[in-house]
């Protein structure tokens, strides 16, 4: 199962430090060479979950893991990650000190009052979408070319460098829009595991449940297969295979799970607490808890 890395994390990991800005409640973003963040003596890329969005820029023979997807890129690719997913890559050949190439990191609150929509919402950071662009020669020294700008204005004291960090990232990403991403996937053996760690995430996210107006709305494998742009087979057997469990069986110990801890520590009536867990009726709340449970709501809460 993934885990999920933190800017601090990475600063840490990386460069061991952690910028002044970290510690301030304002969105974060930075630029780096790939080259001054890899080799032998720096610790490998765990396959896991960040908490940050990034955009890279890698040359060489490279495979990246990417939700259930590997994808094997001999060139230059330009890739993107968003806080959903868990991802790694792995050299194909060569060292990794000849790895070469740029990347950026970024939070959500960095982007999201001065672009129009959600940074997530956008075609390469959405679920299931698709994060691999091959650049050739051509492409790859106009996007290098705004990378190296990036890191100029990093560097730079120029008060509104962020407001032109935040331009450049925003072509980056048209830029990318407008160039059919990769279709070379590599089969992994870990693919089961990578679809099952994914859908445990997205499962997750939805609780906890903090208030009686927040709804449980992903209820059905289907509903998980549609974000992650699989056929629910696909999903189906790749949990069976990796948990024993069928994916109906684990959406419905989560939500038993949650319905006993609500019963339990809050207040709020049956009724609300069935509308929050995505039942429609009460009715239908007590059926589903009293099956797995053979208790009513009302008899479980007083025992």
């Amino acid at each position: 199962m993934s885990t999920i890395e933190s800017l601090a994390d990475f600063y840490q990991k990386k460069f061991d430090f952690l910028p002044d800005t970290l510690q301030k409640d304002i969105g974060h973003f930075n630029v780096f060479r790939m080259e001054d963040c890899l080799g032998d003596d720096k610790p490998p890329m765990n396959y896991s979950r960040r908490d940050f969005y990034k955009i890279a820029l890698n040359r060489g023979h490279n495979i990246y893991h990417y939700a259930d997807k590997s994808v094997e890129i001999n060139g230059t690719a330009l890739m993107f990650f968003n806080p959903l997913v868990p991802y790694t890559w792995e050299l194909a050949s060569g060292k990794i000190t000849d790895v070469r190439g740029y990347f950026c990191i970024f939070t959500e609150a960095f982007f999201n009052e001065k672009i129009r929509g959600k940074i997530g919402d956008l075609p390469m950071f959405a679920l299931g979408g698709k994060p691999a662009y091959v650049l050739n020669d051509e492409q790859d020294a106009h996007i290098s070319a705004i990378f190296s700008k990036m890191l100029d204005e990093i560097n730079s004291d120029y008060i509104y460098k962020y407001d032109l960090l935040r331009n450049y990232t925003t072509e980056i990403t048209h830029f990318a829009l407008k160039t059919n991403p990769s279709e070379v996937l590599y089969k992994h053996p870990d693919a089961n595991s990578r679809i099952t760690s994914v859908f445990t995430e997205l499962l997750e996210r939805q609780f906890p449940i903090e208030n009686p107006s927040q709804r449980f709305t992903m209820r059905s494998a289907k509903d998980y297969a549609a974000q992650l742009s699989v056929h629910v087979n696909h999903l189906n057997r790749a949990i069976k295979e990796t948990t024993g469990k069928t994916t109906t069986h684990y959406i419905t110990e989560r939500l038993l799970s949650e319905a006993k801890a609500l019963l339990k520590h809050t207040d709020w009536n049956i009724s609300e607490i069935g509308y929050c867990l995505g039942f429609e009726e009460p009715t239908h709340f007590n059926n589903f808890f009293k099956k797995l449970t053979s208790h009513t709501p009302t008899s479980y809460r007083i025992v």
